[in-house]
């Protein structure tokens, strides 16, 4: 009767443990780092893409961060890189749009058709007032798309408040 408790006991213990190693197996597999690897076909691979992707904010928040060390670099008059944060936010606006395509006509219309290449030519002039306009420029077109997409609210932040071109101050 012993042997038969204990070898009934030994089996409840052992498949409690199977159990336990299976359900840890299946949440490793839940937990992997492989993630987009992990998904079970193509199409649910694009939906967490696009969900990770984000929509435009997340391209906005790139260009919030290149325009102030855009104004930075102009404070300190290194022009090479306000000429570099200036090509990678044009780059960043045409990524963000590719997810947002309906935010490409107020953003091509205010900032890129035409005031990108003004704006790129005052600070390749290397003449600090012309590239102080030029900042002037870009930073009027920002916060007009932001009022034409109806987001007039990101204006009121730091990042513009601090940004007022020195002659303006």
């Amino acid at each position: 009767m012993k042997r038969y408790a204990l070898a009934s006991l030994t089996a409840i213990c052992l498949a409690s443990g199977l159990g336990y190693v299976h359900a840890q197996t299946d949440q490793s597999r839940r937990m992997s780092n492989a993630w987009l690897l992990d998904a079970p076909n193509d199409t649910e691979r694009f939906r967490l893409l696009q969900r990770y992707l984000r929509g435009f904010d997340q391209p906005m928040w790139e260009v919030g961060e290149r325009y102030q060390k855009l104004y930075d670099a102009l404070k300190l008059e290194n022009y090479d890189m306000a000429l570099y944060q200036w090509d990678k936010i044009k780059v960043t606006i045409q990524s963000g749009y590719l997810k947002r395509p309906a935010r490409k006509a107020n953003a091509d219309a205010f900032l890129l058709d035409q005031n990108w290449a003004v704006v790129d030519a005052a600070f390749k002039s290397r003449n600090k007032a012309k590239a102080w306009d030029g900042f002037e420029l870009a930073r009027n077109s920002c916060m007009s798309c932001h009022e034409a997409e109806k987001v007039a609210f990101m204006n009121n932040q730091p990042l513009f408040h601090d940004t007022v071109p020195p002659a303006k101050r």
